[in-house]
């Protein structure tokens, strides 16, 4: 499994990586406990820097009652800062629970 980490500027521990933003939309979100959040649709960019600063997550049914999102035209699209992310893989790992995301409110609606 490839990992990759972002938003953090010591990647020593799984080696510093490039993956392109096409490699991540699709990919299932995880978060603590093995909460599945949703599923990457895309990405915020800062073009000062040229960092990724957020992914767009769509979530699944659950996860958008949970996280009190409500669902326009059938779907919540959130954006989930990168400092958040602890590795990608097969899926994109997160640190936070359900519970954390929703009371931290570090999660917000994606507005295109």
């Amino acid at each position: 499994m490839e990992r990759h980490i972002f938003g953090t500027e010591n990647t020593s521990l799984f080696g510093e990586s490039l993956v392109s933003v096409e490699k991540l939309n699709g990919k299932k979100v995880i978060g603590a406990k093995a909460y599945t959040l949703g599923e990457v649709k895309g990405a915020d960019v800062d073009t000062d820097s040229w960092k990724i600063t957020h992914l767009h997550v769509k979530l699944t049914d659950e996860a958008a009652t949970e996280l009190g999102f409500k669902k326009r035209f059938g779907s919540s699209v959130v954006c989930v800062p990168v400092a958040l992310i602890t590795a990608v893989g097969d899926v994109v790992a997160i640190d936070k629970s359900a519970e954390e995301l929703r009371k931290s409110r570090e999660i917000v609606e994606w507005k295109e």
